[in-house]
């Protein structure tokens, strides 16, 4: 039996594939704009020779795409509408690479479910609705690896072009705060007074400015090597870069720790993202929270969609908390 799990991440396309019997998962990267300009056929056959499979020898595919916020369940590919989402405009990079990745694998014939997002329909804390939006899909499958590990209880803070943070309590999402709502990360982050000013005035669209308020806009880099690279020489301005994310981490962590409070729990801290990949961070954080994280790699949502994927095709009925529509 093979599951295989999709993050669709903001720059490429993680694949990873769970084999029956063994414990290390393959693993496929593909940029988002070398995927938009493949056929679907070429996508499925990408699959097939990295991963040394026919596609009838696939048991279950578990998807993420955007956002996630037309569905609040885990559902059949071949029934979802518009790929599971309001829309893609908005918030967010498009490239068109996700979408054919999606529509390669419904069109495939392999079997395969949507994973939801985390939104105002969705069945958590009704105090969260207040937000349209919380999290995107493959923070789930972040959380689920998590999860997989054996932990019920935790936040799980995901930092790279944005940051995202999760709780999980009794093995339930009770709640997420998305990029645009609170902590900034490499690339995006929440719209302050004069990033609406500009909107107002017609200097930038309101996506233009969620898409260029991290933490590399301001402090002059392009990305994060030149950042770690530039951190490593001391520069005074990549080291605050990188104190500004892990502080404004560590509040959006502790502000989900208050929500926990609220379920009897506290929650062991996992972070996840590239950011996680650099110890100076981690350890800012884990300083100022006071606590020892789990830090998770950049697979971790791929592969906890593959783990996602393996369960339901055994017969699970929810993941972590949201109903599983397909049965098998």
């Amino acid at each position: 039996m093979i599951y295989v799990g999709v993050d669709h991440g903001t720059t490429a396309m993680r694949f990873a594939a769970l084999f029956e019997g063994t414990h290390e998962p393959a693993k496929l990267e593909i940029l988002r704009t070398d995927a938009a300009v493949q056929s679907e056929e070429e996508i499925i056959n990408t699959l097939e020779e990295k991963f040394g499979v026919r596609r009838e020898e696939i048991s279950l595919i578990a998807v993420t795409y955007s956002m996630g916020d037309r569905i609040t369940a885990i559902e059949d590919i071949r029934k979802v509408e518009h790929r599971g989402v309001q829309s893609i405009e908005g918030a967010g990079q498009k490239t068109g690479g996700g979408s054919r990745v999606f529509d390669a694998i419904q069109n495939s014939g392999i079997p395969a479910v949507v994973i939801p997002g985390i939104h105002e329909d969705s069945a958590t804390d009704p105090r969260m609705n207040i937000f349209s939006h919380s999290t995107s899909p493959e923070k789930i499958g972040i959380a689920y690896h998590a999860f997989c590990k054996g932990f019920q209880d935790f936040v799980l803070s995901d930092i790279s072009s944005n940051t995202v943070t999760l709780g999980v309590a009794k093995g339930r999402i009770i709640g997420a705060i998305d990029a645009c709502i609170f902590a900034p990360g490499l690339r995006h982050g929440p719209l302050d007074v004069r990033a609406i000013r500009d909107v107002d005035l017609g200097k930038k669209s309101a996506n233009e400015a969620f898409t260029n308020t991290g933490v590399l806009k301001r402090a002059g880099y392009a990305d994060l090597y030149e950042l770690i690279d530039a951190a490593q020489r001391k520069e005074h301005q990549a080291l605050l870069a990188l104190d500004t994310l892990a502080l404004f981490a560590a509040m959006e962590i502790a502000s989900i720790q208050v929500l926990l409070n609220d379920y009897g729990v506290r929650g062991e801290v996992f972070i996840e993202g590239s950011v996680a990949e650099r110890s100076y961070v981690v350890e800012k954080i884990e300083h100022h929270l006071g606590v020892k994280s789990h830090v998770l790699d950049r697979w971790s949502a791929a592969i906890g969609c593959a783990e996602m994927a393996r369960d339901i095709a055994n017969g699970a009925k929810k993941i972590l908390g949201l109903e599983v529509k397909l049965r098998f």
